[in-house]
């Protein structure tokens, strides 16, 4: 006969697996529409209503490239794992008993700093200690935060959106970009097209029972679109200003104190880091990212600690995924403005690091502002 706590386990065992059927309701739902607009916009409007055979084929062509990417998108958002924290920032048994047997709360803020004195982070909590996570028990690494719908923490966590039933963070977070964007295409598409017998119904020319499944397409395309085009464009922003939806409210705390653009590169650098450097990828859904999602680069004012910032493929700390190392390469401007590009060649990097060097020289040698030859982000490696 099963133990009292034994009944419990399997009761909250029970009670898990509702939550996570419940969790993929929205899934479902989108997913419903998505099977009900395929019905109605091939079955009804090209099969059974348009008569030109060419409109026919090129309605269906078109639709099925819109449909495509659009579900390739929405589905590597779904199923990409989410950015966990590395084993190197979890506190060892030993530091852990330390800040359990920490009779304040300062003893604890000092525990937990002499351990995260050699990790690669930047971010601080608004009182200026390390941040960490109790719940976890790991020192939080720089844009990471806890997920209390996923139960972990999250790499580079912009929020957890029920829609995809998962967080959209570091390793999703170019999917969940281009998902809105071909969401939005594959609304406007349909809208655009069924507009047509939309406007004959309106003069009845159009039997508005015969084309139900039609008229409501036009309708339920365009309150998605209007809903769509708001949240693609505002996170066009955030990829731009390389923010996320919790630094936009909250802006990330550095030891000198809160910077809402503590991480950005500029505007295209800013979105090379998310979708990548290499162009021929930017618009599939395959993941093109730089970095490792546990190291970013950071203004030169917050640069605290030396460390890889765009990973490396001998020492990323990342989980499994390594990355070329790369360093920056200006062309004739400040890193911020003019002409820059990712070089992957190491004698590139030396030749930047050998201008910065020489330049440097003459500055001090001029007794000038050093700004003016110094890059605004500097990059360690």
């Amino acid at each position: 006969m099963p133990s009292p706590h034994e009944r419990l386990m399997r009761r909250g065992g029970s009670w898990m697996w509702c939550v996570k059927t419940v969790k993929w309701f929205p899934v479902i739902f989108i997913v419903s529409v998505i099977l009900w607009s395929y019905y109605a916009y091939v079955i009804q409007l090209c099969l059974l209503t348009v008569v030109s055979n060419i409109q026919r084929v090129v309605y269906i062509v078109l639709y099925h490239a819109f449909l495509l990417f659009f579900l390739w998108s929405y589905y590597q958002t779904i199923f990409n794992s989410i950015g966990k924290v590395p084993s190197q920032f979890r506190l060892p048994a030993s530091e852990l008993d330390r800040l359990m047997q920490a009779e304040s709360d300062e003893a604890k803020i000092q525990v937990v700093k002499r351990f995260a004195q050699n990790l690669p982070i930047s971010n601080r909590t608004a009182s200026g200690a390390v941040r960490f996570c109790e719940i976890c028990q790991h020192v939080k690494p720089d844009r990471a935060h806890h997920c209390s719908v996923c139960g972990d923490c999250v790499l580079k966590m912009d929020h957890h959106c029920p829609w995809v039933n998962n967080c959209v963070s570091f390793t999703n977070y170019k999917f969940f970009t281009l998902f809105l964007g071909y969401a939005f295409s594959y609304c406007m598409f349909i809208a655009l097209t069924t507009l047509q017998f939309f406007i004959k119904f309106w003069k009845n020319e159009l039997n508005g029972m015969e084309h139900f499944h039609i008229l409501l397409l036009f309708f339920v395309s365009i309150m998605f679109a209007l809903s769509l085009v708001s949240l693609f464009g505002y996170h066009l922003y955030l990829v731009v200003h390389n923010r996320t939806t919790l630094e936009s409210f909250r802006p990330p705390v550095f030891q000198t104190g809160p910077d809402k653009n503590g991480f950005s590169l500029g505007k295209f650098n800013n979105f090379q880091e998310v979708f990548g450097d290499n162009k021929n990828l930017w618009l599939l859904p395959v993941y093109s990212s730089l970095g490792d999602g546990v190291t970013f680069p950071v203004r030169a004012q917050h640069q605290s600690n030396l460390y890889n910032s765009m990973g490396s493929t001998h020492n990323s700390l990342g989980d499994g995924v390594t990355f070329p190392q790369r360093c920056i390469d200006e062309d004739t401007d400040s890193l911020l403005g003019g002409c820059q590009r990712w070089d992957d060649n190491e004698a590139g990097c030396q030749r930047w690091l050998e201008s910065e060097a020489t330049s440097h020289h003459h500055v001090q040698q001029d007794d000038s502002d050093s700004s003016s030859a110094v890059p605004d982000i500097v990059i360690m490696n």
